[in-house]
């Protein structure tokens, strides 16, 4: 029997994922307030339009335009509106007047994360955000409660739904990358302005907030290495495929050796990868995410589901305030980010890391020895060498043939790998660089 009085919820938002949120809450009420203890009243869900459409059935009454007075009477504020500005602010004033906050808004807590939870911890609030990253995928509590106790060395992440429907079309049915990003943008995958997706903003945001929570060091957004997918073309995919992988745009968190310094340090970057086709990664399919986590003590976990749509995320939202809500009926104050192991945050150029690097040279006697000198020089280590021959003109002349060279190298530092691949293209025996791709999860 609920004793507790009911808890006051305000809803800030009411786009594809506020709209659900709003609608599960008031479907399934009485439920959530048997787990929780206590009633779940939704005082209203702020807007700026009253007469936009909703992509659920929602009641007029609660609809609102005055955030402040919603947030200033709630216990618990949950903000899916999106953007910087106004969230930050209603955020802050949520915090500073004592209630808890559950987002969704990766692109907040990326940029304005430390000073929101330096608010909670002063005020003894709680900021959850369990669906800013991964959608439907638990992957937030576990990297901050359920491996706290652990070390975790790295993660990779598939974790932008857009992006990884436009490169499995290229890898599954042979489409370009224009035509896989039409496919996308006529399913509602990718927006008109894709930009925040296929040039790796999103995911950097992702990257930034697990790096955060995976190492317990604050990363900025600004300290994460963003590559897109623009300049994936088929022909690397067809390549890929024939070596034994797949493309995939990774983020990737890990915590590694600073070779200046010899201390640890952390990393965080977001860029096309070559994934193992054995890789759990690589079959991760369609709009979907999945983050894959390597732990020294509990080994290696993957979280695997629906990376974003309105429903799906809002079951993210609706996990964390069921967890805010029993924090009000047990009590006590809210438990503070664990983001005090102050690691540096050190540039791609101290990552080791693999290449696979795609030449065209000319078809003559000595180029294979000049290559390897060039790697030589830089201490970078082959580790295969695929060649085709091609005509590149329609002359008996030698200089009218080629060669195509795939080279996979050993894992060696980014630093010495960017300046061989600078030396090769300046080579007079390499007539172009088609592709150079990293190699991760081996």
């Amino acid at each position: 029997m609920i004793e507790y009085r009911n808890l006051k919820i305000a809803i800030l938002g009411a786009g594809s994922v506020g709209a659900q949120v709003a609608s599960l809450l008031l479907e399934h009420g009485e439920e959530l307030a048997n787990r929780v203890g206590a009633g779940l009243e939704v005082v209203g869900i702020a807007v700026r339009d009253l007469d936009a459409p909703r992509t659920a059935e929602i009641p007029r009454e609660l609809l609102a335009t005055d955030a402040r007075s919603l947030i200033l009477g709630a216990d618990i504020v949950i903000e899916v509106m999106g953007g910087i500005e106004p969230a930050r602010e209603y955020l802050e004033l949520a915090l500073t007047s004592g209630a808890d906050v559950i987002t969704a808004n990766k692109a907040l807590l990326a940029t304005h994360g430390p000073e929101l939870f330096a608010i909670a911890e002063q005020v003894g609030a709680q900021l959850y955000y369990e669906a800013a990253v991964g959608g439907a995928i638990p992957i937030i509590r576990p990297l901050r409660d359920s491996l706290a106790g652990d070390r975790v060395h790295r993660i990779l992440g598939i974790v932008n739904g857009t992006t990884n429907y436009i490169l499995d079309r290229m890898d599954r049915d042979g489409d370009t990358l224009e035509q896989a990003l039409a496919a996308a943008t006529e399913l509602g995958y990718a927006e008109a302005d894709p930009t925040a997706d296929i040039d790796g903003f999103d995911a950097a945001q992702k990257a930034a907030i697990l790096a955060s929570l995976a190492f317990h060091t604050t990363v900025a957004v600004d300290g994460v290495h963003r590559e897109g997918i623009r300049t994936v073309t088929r022909d690397q995919v067809v390549a890929a495929q024939r070596s034994g992988f797949v493309v995939k745009l990774l983020a990737v968190c890990e915590r590694l050796v600073d070779p200046e310094t010899g201390r640890d340090g952390v990393s965080a970057r977001v860029h096309p990868a070559l994934i193992p086709a054995g890789h759990p990664l690589a079959a991760v399919h369609g709009a979907n995410n999945a983050v894959f986590v390597e732990a020294e003590a509990a080994g290696s976990l993957m979280f695997y589901g629906a990376g974003a749509g309105g429903r799906q995320t809002a079951s993210a939202v609706l996990g964390d305030l069921v967890s805010a809500a029993r924090r009000h009926v047990v009590g006590g104050p809210g438990v503070a980010e664990s983001t005090h192991a102050d690691l540096p945050i050190l540039p791609i150029s101290s990552v080791s890391t693999r290449y696979q690097i795609t030449l065209s040279v000319l078809d003559r006697p000595g180029v294979l020895a000049q290559i390897a000198t060039l790697f030589s020089e830089h201490g970078v280590s082959v580790e295969a060498v695929q060649q085709s021959v091609v005509t590149v003109g329609g002359g008996e002349d030698e200089e009218s043939a080629g060669a195509t060279l795939v080279i996979g190298t050993h894992r060696a530092t980014e630093k010495a790998l960017a300046a061989t691949v600078a030396d090769l293209a300046g080579s007079p025996v390499v007539a172009r660089v088609e592709s150079v791709l990293r190699v991760e999860g081996l």
